[in-house]
């Protein structure tokens, strides 16, 4: 699962590197969610894995948060967010 969270996380933060060009910043309305998805996979391969393998599902799990945050901000900055 934290593989699939990882993959997950690269693909949403190049659909947000998208996002930022203007003009474009609507579709964060579209990756906040997809990202809180990968987020919530991260989290569960995080809880379901050992200590020794959890690298993966942290590194999703933290990718995701950023693309999240980074998002909330895009559109809190161009309106879109009130």
């Amino acid at each position: 699962m934290g593989l699939i969270s990882l993959l997950w996380g690269v693909g949403m933060l190049l659909w947000m590197l998208l996002a930022l060009i203007p003009l474009l910043g609507a579709m964060n309305w579209l990756v906040i969610p997809f990202a809180a998805f990968g987020a919530i996979l991260g989290a569960i391969g995080f809880a379901l894995t050992r200590r020794e393998n959890r690298g993966r599902a942290k590194a999703g799990l933290v990718i995701n948060l950023v693309v999240i945050v980074v998002a909330v901000i895009r559109l809190h900055l161009g309106g879109g967010l009130f």
